[in-house]
């Protein structure tokens, strides 16, 4: 009678790993869309200061929820935005920019080491073994390394105007498959592609579009039909 085999402890971790992520990401979408709902407020004299702690609440979790990969936080900015009109534009994009800058802190944070051992505990070996190949490397030999690796069409092209690639994945249509704003920002700083500086003047740019829409034509929005 043949012994099935075990699965290593090394695998088991892995999995109870990815598992808590998944956790994260699904409690992360429910918080999102509770927190929209509790949005739904009727806004009169005697409900201005319930509605004060409800947006600052809000505020908070949607600088936590948008920093999560995966998670559509953006929708508690859209909301409140559409609710208040031009007035809280610029507490909504103060928000945007501290939660992106916080995915990005973070991915910094995680040491390479950390994340190479988690694939290999998920037995993704190419892929930690790719990402073992940049340990040690500055900015500018990651981005040789990475040309050099890549296929010889748009990806160098990419490498180049990375800059310019990731404003237009913050601002693309369906970006939740890529992680959203907040799996974004967090790959950006796990890359070290991107100096902090230089980070921080690209996001503030391109969150801007929407913010600076609704500051002008706030009011008008408010008026079309639905």
């Amino acid at each position: 009678m043949t012994r099935l085999a075990m699965p290593s402890r090394g695998l088991v971790a892995g999995l109870i790993k990815f598992g808590i992520l998944f956790a994260i990401i699904l409690l992360g979408n429910l918080l999102t869309r509770g927190v929209v709902e509790g949005l739904d407020l009727s806004i009169r004299p005697g409900t201005e200061p319930m509605l004060h702690r409800v947006i600052m609440t809000a505020m908070i979790a949607y600088i936590l929820l948008m920093a999560i990969p995966f998670v559509p936080g953006v929708e508690i900015g859209l909301a409140v935005m559409m609710i208040l009109g031009p007035k809280i534009v610029p507490l909504v994009y103060c928000c945007t920019l501290l939660a992106l800058c916080l995915a990005f802190a973070i991915g910094r944070l995680i040491p390479e080491a950390t994340l190479i051992r988690f694939l290999r505990e998920l037995r993704l070996v190419r892929a930690a073994a790719f990402l073992e190949s940049f340990q040690g490397l500055n900015g500018r030999q990651r981005m040789e390394c990475l040309t050099a690796k890549s296929p010889k069409r748009w990806v160098p092209w990419l490498l180049r105007h990375r800059h310019l690639a990731l404003m237009l994945a913050i601002n693309m249509p369906g970006n939740m498959i890529m992680g959203g704003g907040g799996g974004l920002a967090l790959m950006a700083g796990m890359s070290r592609l991107f100096s902090a500086p230089h980070y921080l003047m690209l996001v503030a740019v391109a969150i801007s579009p929407i913010p600076i829409f609704l500051m002008i034509f706030g009011n008008s929005v408010a008026d079309w039909p639905v």
